[in-house]
């Protein structure tokens, strides 16, 4: 019986690229538009100005009161908007994989420590049964008191059904599961690289002894 299930695994392991595959497709669109949307790519701005942060993104990441409070958020922000935009665009190609995974490991820790982590762990409230990591209980149940609100609102004073039919209704608790989701999958990826025969580094990397970066 063992027998089998080793030659059985044996012949799967020519797959095994597949999930880093996945894992890299997933996360690409993820990081480019996050990026993205913290540069100033395509706006009507100076040539120069086109490729540092959008303005918006440096006072909420600088402002104490209703941002971040970080230093240098001007500089901040430009690392994370090309780091994101530009890490995603080596995953999506498998190219350099571990290389970039650290510094959008990076990114994530700051954003899950700095953006998220008042926010509890959660993303969104609605959680009947919470993990027993969650340390601000105290949104989820605030989340779901106003919610129910916003429904009560909504059916009472509006067209309920349509304006729910492309999705329902909910309030962002905004903790840090996405960030911290993301941070372990970059890890996969930083120490298992971007796959056998479906990346770049691979093919890259064929023939020589150490994986390529």
């Amino acid at each position: 019986m063992m027998g089998l299930y080793d030659s059985l695994v044996k012949k799967l392991a020519v797959f095994d690229g597949v999930p880093l595959l996945l894992l890299r497709v997933y996360l690409a669109p993820i990081m480019i538009y996050a990026g993205f949307g913290k540069l100033q790519l395509g706006a009507d701005v100076g040539f120069i100005q086109q490729f540092l942060a959008d303005p918006n993104v440096v006072n909420w990441f600088g402002n104490p009161d209703w941002g971040l409070g970080l230093p240098a958020p001007d500089l901040l922000a430009f690392l994370a908007g090309w780091t994101e935009f530009l890490g995603g665009w080596f995953l999506l190609f498998g190219l350099f994989t571990r290389l970039f995974a650290i510094p959008l490991m990076v990114t994530m820790v700051v954003a899950a420590t700095t953006a998220h982590w008042d926010n509890g762990w959660h993303a969104f409230p609605e959680e009947k049964l919470t993990v027993p990591w969650e340390w601000r209980n105290d949104l989820i149940e605030e989340g779901v008191e106003r919610k129910a609100a916003v429904q009560g609102l909504l059916k009472k004073h509006g067209n309920y059904s349509w304006l729910t039919e492309a999705g329902s209704v909910t309030i962002l608790k905004n903790g840090i599961e996405f960030s911290a989701t993301y941070f372990i999958m970059l890890m996969v990826l930083f120490f298992y690289g971007g796959g056998r025969y479906l990346s770049v580094d691979y093919w890259l990397s064929r023939g020589r002894q150490q994986p390529l970066l």
